[in-house]
């Protein structure tokens, strides 16, 4: 059981450092040397930085969030996804099966919204979130994106089509891909996406959230 957490200390480190990489900060310091934390919101995230580099760069930093979500839980599922363990002294037995994707994906959205490199600030960590979820449960991140989009479309507006869809993903996910450890994270992603959009659902009541379009 040591060696397993060990393991599991392990994927947890690699992940949130491999989730602090600031997709959008380098981006934009690259093309146009502005510290995107100094813009608008202030965060590091694709809606950010189609503030600064418009629409195509928007849905470039999107996918290479998600991307940042999708690779590394895809890497642990294939090659570091423990099955039932069984304690040869008490002969108890421990479903692992789920649990160190479910930790690999919790460090990546750490690492994305509070970034060792940027002194812990970063994003929202929707699409990175978005990306975990589609490793995790193919169906349920396609789903997921798909309600995003049309929400996002129809409102115009990105924190609204994020915080529902991502509010949707544990009944999704219990009902299509129903790992213990899926739904938990699922329900854990849910509440930390809410939680870092405090402000955008504030702008929202009282009607001054910016909207991604006009």
């Amino acid at each position: 059981m040591i060696t397993v957490i060990v393991k599991l200390i392990i994927i947890l480190i690699v992940s949130y450092l491999i989730g602090s990489i600031p997709t959008g900060y380098i981006i934009v310091k690259l093309l146009k040397n502005i510290d995107i934390r100094t813009v608008g919101s202030g965060s590091t995230g694709a809606t950010n930085v189609k503030r600064i580099l418009g629409t195509k760069w928007f849905f470039i930093v999107m996918f290479l969030d998600a991307l940042k979500g999708f690779i590394p839980v895809c890497f642990i599922i294939n090659n570091f996804d423990f099955p039932l363990y069984v304690d040869s002294e008490t002969g108890n037995m421990f479903e692992l099966r789920g649990l160190s994707p479910v930790i690999c994906a919790l460090a990546l959205l750490v690492g994305h919204s509070k970034s060792v490199f940027l002194g812990f600030t970063g994003g929202k960590s929707v699409a990175t979130g978005i990306g975990t979820i589609l490793a995790l449960s193919l169906p349920v991140g396609i789903i997921t994106a798909v309600i995003w989009g049309i929400i996002t479309f129809f409102t115009k507006y990105v924190s609204l089509g994020s915080i529902i869809a991502i509010s949707l993903t544990p009944i999704l996910m219990n009902a299509i891909t129903p790992n213990d450890y899926y739904v938990i994270f699922t329900a854990l992603c849910a509440a930390y996406v809410i939680i870092r959009h405090k402000d955008n659902i504030k702008r929202l009541i009282s009607g001054k959230e910016n909207k991604v379009r006009k």
